[in-house]
């Protein structure tokens, strides 16, 4: 029998492996999808071939690209992007790590409480998720995001729209900073030279600036795997998780099982409750299917998958909200054609932002040029410009809101470094209509009932649809305040790329999955420690952090509850991910 059993290894599950293991635990860590041990050919820059819903690299879907994706029901128009495979979605994040804004905590008493979705608060405050905000930010290790041409570009905007600048990690009030992100900070060549033969480890450590964040990170060539720049937990907590028997006195090195898709969460009864006690999961190269037996059950499927194997494992759901209250940021994008040079496509993808707590927030983008002919053209207001439809808003964006065609969306590729691209992060509110179900109308597929996915972008709340709104003004601001001769707004329909709530903690058991501790409300010793944990949408901040501070907290909770251990958070000092015990460790063990 396992200690621990974690399902999924993406932002959460690897977070809770490596710090249990790392406490002497004997934990199995399972991923439905491919390993892509070999980083250098599993990521490449060409564009089609990494991000192809249906055969890229970067997809939901088996390790054999030849093999149809996995499928699910999404009867609004959406596109959901999330990644199957050791690392998760986190392969193709940008990396931004801002912390949650204080005002979706318990506790919170600013002035602009009431901004915010206060039925759904976290049930803790937010000074209590600080200390493990920091153990985060320094395992990964977080740092302030170099700045380049389009940041200066962005920042100007930002000053001449009135906002001042932001000089702390808590986001209190309307202004814009560079991002905190997990990318490592450039040295030696890195950054100062477009010569491959000389962006090769060691020679050049750190981000290389190639533009290609999206797709996985294979940079810098030759570079242990726990030195590639990006920190996708592929290269951060999952090399740390297998090797914690080496760099951890008292250790024990987590095994990590790909390919294995698991298809039900078991049960017992004990002195009346449900408890967990293993798992079953699915070989999706052999078909072969096998059983695990542990002593606690970690979800960290992400917020589709885990109401599914809630679901399809017949556990207990007497409020109705196992699936319910996903949130997606309503996300939309704003476009600046600027009248000089913004390096758009150049360095890390994205590392300046502007928050506006209560409302959400907004982050330049840059982008290679194919990801950016999709966000021009992805809309749900139809087609702009000369094929005008008369379907889009109006705004401080230039004529409706709707899709680039014809010669505007090849004016606009011609040149993508003079773009300047801004993404709204919207605050959502928490709400049941939003969710993840079991489909009725699609046949099961070999891993049981599939998901049915619904979040109707014009069906949401009116604080919702008008933070949205505000954003994307204030975002067109800025850009024609640095200058932009033309500003246009697609109107994104529903992209999933932030979901977060599916399996909701919070203080109120008739709106939450879980408790404060991120233990299940029905089934006692199964916990959940991905985006589906989040009480909200986090005030529109990237979630990951957050995410990893929470499965920071819930495996310290776990080895508390269930394991006779102390908290360490409050009297250790983390081990970063990038330490020379953790890098001598991996070469030692081939990673």
């Amino acid at each position: 029998m396992r200690d621990v059993i974690v399902i999924g290894s993406g932002g959460g599950g690897p977070v809770v492996a490596k710090e249990l293991a790392a406490r002497g635990l004997d934990v199995l860590l399972l991923e439905a999808g491919p390993r892509n041990a070999k980083v250098e050919e599993a990521w490449s820059h060409y564009e089609d071939d990494q991000n192809n819903l249906f055969k890229g690299a970067l997809r939901w879907g088996p390790a054999a690209r030849a093999k149809t994706n996995w499928f699910r029901e999404t009867p609004q128009r959406s596109y959901i992007t999330q990644v199957a495979g050791v690392g998760g979605t986190t392969n193709h994040y940008f990396g931004n790590c801002p912390r949650s804004m204080p005002g979706v905590f318990t506790g919170y008493e600013g002035a602009d409480r009431a901004a915010y979705d206060v039925a759904h608060l976290f049930p803790f405050t937010y000074r209590e998720l600080v200390p493990y905000y920091q153990w985060v930010e320094h395992t990964l290790p977080v740092k302030t995001a170099p700045m380049g041409t389009k940041e200066q570009v962005f920042f100007r905007g930002c000053e001449g729209i009135g906002l001042p600048v932001q000089t702390t990690k808590d986001a209190t009030r309307d202004a814009f900073r560079p991002q905190e992100n997990s990318i490592l900070q450039p040295q030696g060549n890195a950054g100062l030279t477009t010569n491959a033969a000389l962006l090769r480890y060691p020679q050049a450590q750190g981000c290389t600036f190639c533009g290609y964040c999206y797709q996985g990170c294979k940079e810098p060539i030759r570079s242990p795997a726990n030195l590639k720049a990006k920190r996708a937990t592929s290269t951060s907590y999952v090399p740390m998780a297998l090797t914690a028997d080496l760099w951890m006195p008292g250790g024990k090195a987590v095994s990590l099982v790909a390919n294995a898709f698991v298809t039900k969460v078991l049960t017992a009864t004990e002195s009346g409750q449900v408890v967990a006690k293993g798992v079953t999961w699915r070989d999706t190269e052999t078909g072969l299917s096998y059983t695990e037996d542990a002593k606690v059950v970690v979800m960290s499927a992400g917020c589709v998958e885990d109401p599914r194997l809630w679901l399809n494992s017949g556990l207990p759901n007497p409020n109705g909200w196992v699936g319910k209250g996903l949130t997606d940021h309503a996300l939309d994008w704003v476009i600046g054609v600027m009248p000089y040079d913004t390096n758009s496509s150049k360095g890390p993808a994205s590392a300046a932002r502007a928050d506006f707590p209560g409302v959400g927030c907004v982050e330049n983008v840059g982008l290679p040029p194919a990801l950016q002919g999709l966000t021009a053209s992805f809309s749900d207001s139809g087609v702009r410009g000369a094929y005008n439809v008369g379907r889009g808003e109006t705004g401080p964006w230039t004529g409706q809101t709707g899709r680039a065609m014809g010669h505007e969306i090849k004016d606009l590729l011609s040149n993508v470094n003079r773009l300047l691209n801004v993404l709204v992060l919207t605050d959502d509110d928490v709400e049941a209509q939003n969710q993840v179900s079991l489909s009725s109308v699609f046949p099961p597929d070999e891993h049981g009932k599939i998901p049915k996915v619904e979040i109707q972008k014009r069906q949401r709340s009116a604080r919702t649809l008008s933070n949205r709104r505000k954003l994307a003004e204030r975002a067109a601001l800025i850009l024609k305040a640095a200058g932009a001769t033309k500003v246009i707004r697609p109107d994104f329909p529903p992209l999933l790329l932030h979901m977060q709530s599916s399996m909701r903690m919070g203080s109120d058991a008739a709106t939450s999955v879980l408790d404060a501790n991120a233990e299940a409300r029905w089934v006692k010793r199964l916990f959940v420690a991905d985006n589906a944990a989040l009480a909200n949408a986090c005030g529109g901040m990237n979630p990951t952090l957050t995410t990893q501070a929470l499965a920071t907290r819930t495996s310290e909770k776990i080895f508390q509850l269930y394991f006779g251990g102390s908290p360490w958070v409050s009297r250790e000092a983390p081990l970063s991910s990038v330490d020379d015990r953790v890098t001598q460790a991996v070469v030692q063990r081939g990673l």
